[in-house]
């Protein structure tokens, strides 16, 4: 499958236009969060942009690997020009090769008339290689040829064609282990990887989870309705879901709220979530509950022991039962945070995940 677009699903058909600065907000503003993380990886790409090499993405299903090839596409040189995509993953060898190449009139059976490939199409502009590490063997060879020689034959053509294309491409599984296995070419990853991104899963993003959101509620949400917000339980899930999908989960899950919520409120249920069990709140203690009959050692370890356990439980909840996870967010050696678990019997695992 391909596309050929300037972003918003718009043709390009205007070469040689200026790059102007609102041109480059728009590509960031569609890359929503403030995580350290996530801030990392948008402060390289102007820099990226810039250097006009070949781009590796990575990242799991769903982090915006498309967002960001599109991002750097367009804070380029080369924003005036198309930005084509194919999903390397959804073509057998034969269609890849006649997506990429195009074809002469006979070539095939079937070819009644030449077509062009995707790297005419997208000449002067990026190429965006999504699912890089599907490619077979053959498909491979056919790429590594284009990025060396800097040019390709159409299937049925004798004739070179020369082009000027940068290729970003874009993978959910480590290439270099898969070079390590032999089962992609060495020579093709150093190519496409001059220069490499990594983008952050959405469960290494708490706090972008609520802005996410909120930017889909607005998105989602047709002219006209009241404005839609989150109530507590919604807020509360979120936060605990663990989002395997990562920010195409999220973005399908409010989605699916927009459409199914009655009112201006959403809730656990609107967003396909469960909500979390009703846990009684730590108790504040006040001077009224203060037993002067009592040690003051005694009601101290008390209280303590009311916060830690309260505290415990809903980062759990949140980190879906993952220890590690949770020692990074509340800042503890892993150990110790066991310990803790073990001192107030919690099971990480009924928090949704094994350990």
């Amino acid at each position: 499958m391909r596309s050929r677009d300037n972003g918003d699903g718009g043709r390009v058909d205007a070469p040689g236009c200026t790059i102007d600065r609102l041109q480059r907000a728009h590509a960031l503003a569609k890359l929503v969060g403030d995580a350290p993380a996530f801030r990392a990886v948008i402060e390289r790409l102007p820099a990226i942009a810039r250097a006009d090499a070949t781009v590796l993405l990575y990242g799991e299903t769903g982090t915006g690997k498309e967002l960001v090839a599109r991002a750097i596409h367009y804070l380029s040189a080369r924003s005036a020009e198309p930005f084509t995509a194919v999903n390397c993953g959804s073509l057998p060898d034969t269609l890849l090769e006649d997506e990429l190449f195009g074809h002469e009139r006979g070539a095939f059976t079937d070819a009644k008339a030449s077509r062009s490939g995707l790297l005419r199409d997208a000449n002067g502009g990026t190429l965006f290689l999504d699912e890089v590490d599907s490619l077979t063997p053959r498909a491979q060879v056919a790429l590594l040829r284009v990025l060396q020689e800097r040019s390709y034959r159409a299937l049925g053509s004798s004739q070179e064609q020369h082009i000027d294309v940068r290729v970003v491409a874009a993978s959910n599984t480590d290439l270099r282990s898969l070079v390590g296995r032999n089962e992609f070419r060495a020579d093709l990853f150093y190519r496409l990887g001059v220069l490499s991104v990594e983008l952050p899963p959405l469960r290494d993003r708490p706090e972008d989870l609520l802005p996410l959101t909120h930017h889909f509620l607005t998105r989602f949400t047709p002219a006209g309705r009241p404005p839609l917000r989150l109530n507590a339980e919604a807020k509360d899930a979120l936060r605990a879901h663990g989002w395997p999908g990562n920010v195409r989960e999220l973005e399908n899950a409010v989605l699916r709220a927009v459409s199914l919520s009655e009112g201006s409120t959403i809730t656990a249920a609107d967003l396909g979530l469960t909500p979390l069990p009703s846990r009684p709140p730590a108790t504040a203690v006040g001077p009224e509950d203060i037993d002067l009959a009592r040690p003051f050692g005694e009601l101290k370890r008390e209280v303590l022991s009311t916060f830690e356990r309260a505290y415990l439980t809903k980062l759990m909840a949140a980190c879906r039962g993952n220890v590690s996870r949770a020692a990074r967010r509340a800042q503890k050696e892993r150990r110790d945070l066991g310990r803790l678990l073990k001192k107030h019997r919690l099971d990480p695992r009924a928090f949704g995940l094994q350990v």
